[in-house]
Parts: structure tokens; sequence; C-alpha cells
């Protein structure tokens, strides 16, 4: 009688994606995928090889998705002519997720919105924040274009099996301390190459109260480690989340108890304060008490930005407004808010956090990915500080290669923008 392995969530996923009962850590596996994604930088690129191929058709025109959100709406030319490409591509392939400017959004902030990615998927994306989708129970993962070339011709990619570490995480979480602040520590704890090419497993008692907003900062940034994914397992919070949105059925997997861990880290989130990770890396995180400390005074900032497939979902939204609330943005900072999606622009409108911002001096802009990757709508100038809500902070990500970039989380942000430095809620008076 055979005595079945026990299996991670990440091991069951691919398994079912290859009509197999289990695969090997380790292992190389040729893997259907659910759900195909690029956008305006990165979709040119794919498409020029899907060409190539000499395929007359996509593998199938609704598990495609093509999200116009770099550089749109469209800053340049050139942007132009991206956008104009890919738009062509999902007319003459009957692309049914194309994303058009009015109804699209920051992408990892969209999909999961649309009900395009869900538990139990296998997602690739060629852009390295597809982990995103990991909140939701999925297997999601960035790759090359050529990668994402062959996946929308076939349907299929080929991947080897990664270890999974988990993280645990107890205790209870102090004021204004979030998912971008537990996953910055994290990161601080192991480094940018501490979970290379494994998928982060969290969970513990912190992660099962914490919002499906804060999951998704963590599992976006779990590519900062390194790592191949970042998932979460499936429980009544993700249930309810998916339950409205859904556009297809779907099966959740969780790792088995005694499934095999290279490592099990614990982490007692009551010692986290708000984090804010210092040039040039995101593991170069300290806590924010610490943060003078590590230049000998305050930190002056030239602009803060809020938004960002990180941090633009509504609790990010919400927690900047009640920092920003009757309150003016510094006169020398420039303050960018930038919802994720359309939706939560409409409901920003709509539940007053739009004039919030506006009446506190801020900008809000439609959904772009802009100023993150130094694109536009908040380009930094040499010797320019940024506090930001974003995932990257790398020499020259926002602008000039001697600017800085510091990450935090929307408090921090929101509570630098009033400060004229890098600061906290508890300093506003």
């Amino acid at each position: 009688m055979s005595v079945s392995v026990p299996l991670t969530m990440t091991q069951k996923i691919l398994a079912a994606h290859t009509l197999r009962e289990s695969v090997d850590i380790g292992e190389l596996v040729d893997v259907s995928v659910d759900m195909v994604l690029a956008n305006d930088i990165t979709a040119p690129i794919a498409m020029q090889e899907f060409a190539r191929l000499g395929v007359d058709r996509v593998f199938d025109p609704q598990r495609i998705a093509l999200v116009p959100d770099h550089f749109a709406p469209n800053k340049d030319i050139k942007s132009a002519e991206q956008c104009k490409a890919m738009r062509e591509f999902a007319r003459k392939y009957g692309i049914a997720n194309y994303f058009e400017v009015g109804r699209m959004g920051i992408e990892h902030a969209l999909l999961p919105e649309q009900g395009l990615v869900l538990p139990g998927d296998v997602v690739v994306g060629a852009d390295s924040h597809t982990c995103t989708y990991g909140a939701v129970g999925a297997f999601a993962t960035g790759m090359g274009s050529t990668d994402i070339a062959v996946a929308m011709a076939t349907g299929h990619i080929w991947m080897r099996v990664p270890e999974t570490m988990r993280f645990v995480y107890s205790g209870s979480l102090r004021p204004w301390v979030g998912g971008k602040d537990l996953i910055l520590y994290t990161i601080g704890l192991i480094g940018v190459e501490g979970a290379r090419y494994r998928a982060m497993e969290f969970s513990g008692p912190v992660i099962d109260s914490l919002p499906m907003d804060g999951r998704f900062t963590m599992a976006n940034m779990a590519v900062e480690a390194g790592a191949k994914a970042g998932l979460f397992q499936v429980d009544a919070l993700t249930l309810e989340y998916v339950a409205s949105r859904a556009r297809r059925p779907y099966k959740a997997y969780a790792s088995d108890d005694r499934a095999e861990c290279v490592q099990v880290i614990e982490i007692d989130a009551s010692a986290i304060e708000p984090q804010v990770s210092f040039p040039h890396l995101p593991s170069n995180a300290r806590p924010l008490s610490q943060a003078r400390d590590a230049v000998g005074g305050r930190i002056a900032i030239d602009q803060a930005v809020i938004g960002s497939c990180t941090n633009g979902r509504w609790n990010d939204l919400a927690q900047a407004a009640e920092i920003l609330k009757g309150r003016q943005v510094h006169p020398a900072v420039r303050c960018i808010v930038i919802p994720g999606t359309q939706a939560l622009y409409l409901r920003a409108v709509r539940e007053g956090l739009a004039e919030i911002f506006v009446q506190a001096g801020a900008v809000l802009s439609t959904p772009t990915c802009g100023p993150c990757l130094g694109g536009y709508m908040g380009i930094l100038a040499a010797g320019e500080r940024c506090v930001s809500t974003t995932n990257r902070n790398f020499v020259g990500r926002m602008g000039h290669v001697e600017s800085e970039v510091y990450l935090a989380g929307p408090a921090v942000a929101a509570a630098s923008a009033l400060l004229g430095y890098i600061g906290g809620p508890a300093e506003i008076a």
C-alpha cells in the first residue's frame, strides 16, 4: 500500500496543472496556465516573439490579459506606439481581457479586482510583480517576454518546482503597521536573495487577520527577496474576496501539515514598528524610530508617492486620507496619490477621499505605474528624495541616478508629506 507524501501548496497547484498527483521539488515540469499577462512595456516584445512562432491564434483569448498601465495614458510618441501595437494585437487575436485607458488600472490591482486570477491558478506575467496574485492562493510568477510569447501560443510553460520557505507571524500589529511593514521587515531579515527561486508562504495568527489588501502588498514584494512566488493559504477572507468576482470555477489548495519546507522562520510581529527601506535596496529596512539615527538628523523629502501595484488599494488610500484630512502637504513636498484602478478612483470620489487629497494639496492621478519605474508622473531630479509606497528603490529607479527613494507604507508616506521629512503619524500635531 503506497503512502502519500505530504506536499506544499506550490507542489499541489503545479501538480494539478501537469495532470499528475504530485511533483517533486526541483523537478522540471510542463505546466498549463490559467492566465497570461503582459503590459505596455513587455507585451510588444512578447508579440514580436509570438509572430516568430508562426502560429495564427492564441491558445485561449479568454485567458490572456493585456493592460496598458506603465506609460498610459501615453506620455510620448514611443509609448503611444507601444500601446497601439498592443491594442492592434488584442483586436487581431480577439483578446477578451484588453483594458483600454478609462477602463484599465495598475495590472496587479486590476486582475484580482476583475476576478481574473483565482485560488489554485497558475498565472504567468511579463512583469516581475505577477507574484501579487499569491494573495488569493494562486501560484503566480513573472517570466521573460519570450516565455510569455510561448505561453500565449500554447498555454504551457516549463518550470522547475521551487522549494518553500514558510514565514509564521505571531503576536499583534502595532498602530499604523500593516502588510508593507511586515514584508519590508521580512526582506530586511533575509535579504534580497534570501528566498531566491523559492516560494514564500505566509502564515500565522497575524496573517489570519490581515486584510486582503495587506496580503496583496506582501505577495507583491516576495520577488524583492528573490522569490519565485509568494503565497497565502485560502481562508474565509480569501473566499469572501473572490466570491463576487470569480468569472470561472476554481479549486483551492493548502499545504499539508508535514510538507517539506526548506526553512521555517518565526517572526514576532508585536515587535515590528513602521518600517522604512533606505536607498538603494528594499532589504535596507529600518524601524521608523531609527531613521534619523541612520543619517544623524531628519531626512528631508521632496516628494511622496502613495499608490502603485504594492499600495494603491482601498485600505492604503483610506489610511493616507485619515492622516491628510484637514491638513496641508508641506510646501516643499509634492504629494502624488495614485489609486490602483478606475473602480478605486471612483470610490475615492464617492466616499470623499478625493476631496481630502486635493484639499490637502496632493495630486490625485489616474491609475498608472508611472513614477514607480521612473516613467512619468513624478520623476526625480538629481539630489531629490522621495518617500514612496512602491516596491523598489534601486539607483535611478524613480529618475536621476543621484536621487533617492525611501520605501514605506501609506501611513509613513502620508505623514512625511505633511512633515516635510520622513516621519510617522505620531509626529503630526
